[in-house]
């Protein structure tokens, strides 16, 4: 971020442990993230993008000022892509042990997560896209991070998201990426 003033802008999300990742990789870039809780509706979509549009539609609505939101999904090739955009009501009805029992027996393990930032500048919404390649491990493991994170394992990394450091996860997360391109974006419009 460029320019000495620090700038200000509005998560709207209720999860803490995102709230946390976005403050780690926003602050030294001299944005300070404020957090409303809104709990806005989550379409159900084919797609993380449309799920994100529409969230960041209604809260600028609602808000009247910039703001932003990030939506995750964690796509695995075995189960055809599943559960994507519905990993949140996945996670929170099966968890991660309904996760690990649907992949029994598998044999390609690979996956994506899937991170779509939607910000909304008070005139259009602007989408920032991050992805991190993985596979599910065998188990889960770490107690680190929310959701997913024990079962996931980055490419290149022999530790599940669970087991990593914050820093180390912010460095290579999904998550991460999105809110990197999202900084790059007001620096280069210098908002």
């Amino acid at each position: 971020m460029t320019g000495p003033s620090e700038r200000t802008v509005t998560f709207v999300t209720g999860n803490a442990h995102k709230l946390a990742e976005a403050a780690a990789l926003l602050s030294p870039c001299g944005i300070t993230v404020r957090q409303a809780d809104l709990g806005y509706p989550e379409v159900q979509a084919d797609s993380l993008e449309e799920v994100a549009l529409a969230g960041i539609a209604w809260c600028m609505e609602k808000l009247k000022k910039p703001c932003l939101l990030e939506d995750a999904g964690l796509f695995i090739k075995a189960l055809g892509g599943f559960p994507g955009p519905y990993s949140r009501y996945v996670h929170e009805t099966i968890g991660n042990a309904g996760i690990m029992r649907l992949m029994e027996g598998a044999q390609d393990r690979s996956a994506v997560f899937r991170s779509v930032i939607a910000y909304h500048d008070g005139t259009e919404p602007h989408l920032f896209i991050g992805e991190t390649l993985g596979h599910i491990s065998t188990r889960l493991e770490g107690t680190r991070g929310f959701g997913y994170d024990p079962l996931f394992v980055p490419t290149g990394y022999d530790l599940t998201f669970g087991q990593m450091e914050q820093q180390e996860k912010n460095a290579v997360s999904h998550r991460g990426m999105s809110l990197r391109a999202f900084v790059s974006f007001l620096s280069e419009r210098r908002c």
